[in-house]
């Protein structure tokens, strides 16, 4: 199910060009951003990443009628699922901001954690169901970052495992590395990817530069400082 957002294309990633998303992109890249300051810009862009992903929603016509006269207009299906799923934790910081703009969405969690020695993925908890509804959800996985692909990869591997189809499912991040999408697209071509940027480079350490640091530990107030 492609995404039809009319957006700009970097390195097979969908990157939102509208001056909100720049302004607070800067205050989360900013060091000196306050823990206050920090959430709220990761709200606010993240809402915004949203709406450009929720155009990948299915639609169908509907009659209303207004004070004067009869109109038709676009909604979604009643019979169209919405899911959210969150990579724990710093996943938790967008599921906020898209539950705002996808109210009607179930929300399930898949907790993942990078192995700083390997910079591989391991899995500690997921709560997926063991049936999946008719028709089958749009699914919005979400990270704040696509840094080595490895996380993004197992939480899709987990989707498609349990029976969703990579074309159900939409990666929405606010900063991506190009090896990161690279990555993700050559596991999951059919998986679009919705960010509000795609920086240089990774790392030695697999960190995202110029980037943001950890978002987790400075969503969550937990960098030691």
């Amino acid at each position: 199910m492609p995404c039809s957002a009319p957006a700009a294309t970097s390195s097979n990633a969908i990157t939102v060009d509208h001056p909100l998303v720049g302004h607070w992109l800067a205050s989360i890249r900013d060091k000196s951003t306050s823990l206050y300051e920090f959430r709220y810009a990761m709200h606010h862009v993240g809402r915004l990443l949203m709406v450009e992903a929720a155009k990948c929603i299915p639609t169908r016509a509907h009659d209303v009628e207004t004070p004067l006269e009869v109109t038709t207009e676009q909604v979604v299906g009643n019979d169209q699922k919405v899911w959210l799923c969150p990579i724990l934790r710093a996943g938790l910081a967008l599921s906020d901001a898209a539950l705002e703009v996808l109210p009607m969405a179930s929300v399930y969690h898949l907790g993942l954690y990078r192995d700083e020695a390997t910079l591989k993925p391991v899995t500690y908890y997921e709560n997926l169901p063991e049936k999946l509804p008719n028709p089958l959800p749009l699914t919005f996985l979400l990270d704040p970052m696509l840094a080595t692909g490895g996380s993004a990869i197992a939480a899709i591997e987990r989707l498609e495992s349990v029976g969703l189809s990579p074309k159900q499912i939409i990666f929405v991040c606010i900063i991506a590395s190009p090896e990161g999408v690279a990555a993700v697209k050559t596991a999951y071509p059919d998986v679009a990817i919705i960010t509000a940027s795609v920086d240089r480079q990774l790392n030695e350490n697999g960190y995202i530069l110029p980037g943001l640091g950890d978002a987790g530990d400075r969503m969550f107030g937990t960098t030691g400082e």
